[in-house]
């Protein structure tokens, strides 16, 4: 991979850092040839840092290590966009990314379903809550809603009523997200699953 560093005075390009699951852009940092070296060697994204005025590897001190899935430089070879896998926030506040922005995938609502089945997991005792009773009634139970619900999709999807068999679709999806958290898994543990299968 050939990098253009002549353009900047102090040989840095910038190097945008990037979620390499949920595509969101984490932070900007910039690079030497030293620090790209570096990166590549211990998987572990490193920067020149402008205000140390040295190499500086993201998480050194604070243990928030982005870890490197990949890098590729732009037509003019003069920026890099560096697809990682963050441990922990990215920004110095404490934030997922330096916008102040929340790193969530493409499907954030599934992301605060699981959230909110999580609570009613955590707190079974909800006597109005179908989540937490379904928790209290155990894994058994569970597992019949969920093959009962995915009966229905099939009946559905033998008639022509899109309405019915998108409905009992989001049941089954429902009813999975519970059976997923009462085994200790989330949506994400099966897609890590497919994506290596793929």
């Amino acid at each position: 991979m050939e990098i253009d560093y002549s353009k900047d005075k102090d040989g840095l390009v910038p190097a945008i850092i990037q979620d390499a699951e949920t595509k969101n852009v984490l932070m900007l940092g910039y690079m030497n040839e030293e620090a790209l070296k570096k990166t590549e060697e211990t998987k572990k994204v490193t920067f020149f840092s402008r205000s140390k005025q040295r190499l500086w590897t993201k998480g050194e001190e604070s243990g928030n290590f982005l870890h490197l899935v990949g890098i590729k430089n732009d037509c003019d070879s003069d920026s890099l966009l560096i697809s990682v896998n963050p441990e922990g926030p990215v920004c110095h506040t404490g934030t997922d990314t330096c916008w102040g922005e929340k790193n969530t995938s493409e499907m954030p609502f599934l992301e605060h379903l699981e959230e909110v089945i999580a609570d009613r997991r955590a707190n079974p005792e909800n006597e109005k809550s179908y989540v937490a009773s379904l928790f209290r009634s155990g894994i058994n139970k569970i597992a019949q809603k969920v093959g009962e619900e995915a009966v229905e999709v099939v009946i559905e999807a033998k008639d022509e009523n899109e309405e019915l068999f998108l409905n009992e679709s989001a049941d089954l999806l429902f009813h999975y997200l519970i059976l997923l958290q009462a085994k200790g898994h989330t949506l994400k543990d099966v897609v890590e699953v497919l994506k290596s299968r793929h």
